[in-house]
């Protein structure tokens, strides 16, 4: 009896939604005032996508960083954060007067973030639960936002850029990381990758290539929230290179 109650205590608390720095942001647009992608969706397989010791070694945050520009006293929303690599290390970036938003959609990975934040001490990490379209940020509260090997499993591309542009400051900047590949093989072909972004109202500002194998990284700026499109008036980009790509085994 006590083992059930504590299982059924254990799912409630994996289930609640993770803290934030005071109330969450309001909602932005509903899910369903977007268009599906017309693209395949890849599965949230891991809260990280390689090992740590390996992305160190290839120095995949210095690389970000060095050309995000991330600066003492900064927010920055880690949309996606998984298992908390890129946000413990931006925690340092941004100093003790900066702010880093953990955002995440699975339970799972948040408690385990929350767990982790917790024993470093790092009291400028905040974990925050949004949704698969809105990640639930408070209005012009973040000068960068980062979506880390994540893109491709957005399952509301349309509605999470369109709801992420309403949380970032004027002049702020997006930095989006993945591989050169289809999305049922865990990347996001970078044509594609512009033309949904584009479709959105961001502009591109920057692309490079990262060293050690880590993919690249695209740089955006989003648009002012008055000036993104209509959900209604979106078009789905079409990805070609998933239908001519061959079946991924």
């Amino acid at each position: 009896m006590r083992r059930t109650a504590l299982a059924v205590l254990s799912a409630l608390l994996l289930a609640a939604p993770a803290r934030a720095a005071g109330p969450l942001g309001p909602p932005g647009a509903r899910a369903s005032a977007f268009p599906k992608p017309d693209r395949p969706v890849a599965e949230i397989v891991a809260a990280q996508w390689a090992l740590e010791k390996d992305r160190e070694k290839a120095d995949e945050f210095g690389q970000v960083a060095r050309l995000m520009r991330f600066a003492p006293g900064e927010t920055v929303a880690d949309i996606g954060a998984g298992s908390g690599y890129y946000a413990l290390r931006l925690s340092r970036s941004v100093g003790p007067q900066g702010r880093v938003l953990a955002e995440d959609v699975t339970p799972r990975y948040l408690a385990d973030l929350e767990a982790r934040v917790r024993r470093a001490g790092l009291a400028n990490v905040t974990v925050v639960r949004g949704e698969p379209h809105d990640p639930r940020l408070k209005p012009a509260s973040v000068d960068a936002a980062i979506l880390i090997h994540m893109y491709h499993e957005i399952s509301q591309p349309y509605g999470l850029l369109h709801n992420l542009a309403a949380a970032i400051r004027p002049g702020g900047r997006v930095g989006i990381v993945d591989a050169d590949d289809i999305p049922s093989r865990h990347g996001t072909p970078p044509a594609l990758l512009r033309c949904e972004l584009s479709a959105a109202g961001y502009r591109e500002t920057g692309f490079s290539t990262l060293e050690g194998g880590v993919g690249y990284l695209a740089l955006f700026e989003a648009p002012a929230p008055e000036r993104r499109p209509d959900p209604a008036a979106i078009r789905p980009c079409r990805d070609e290179a998933s239908r001519t790509a061959p079946a991924a085994r």
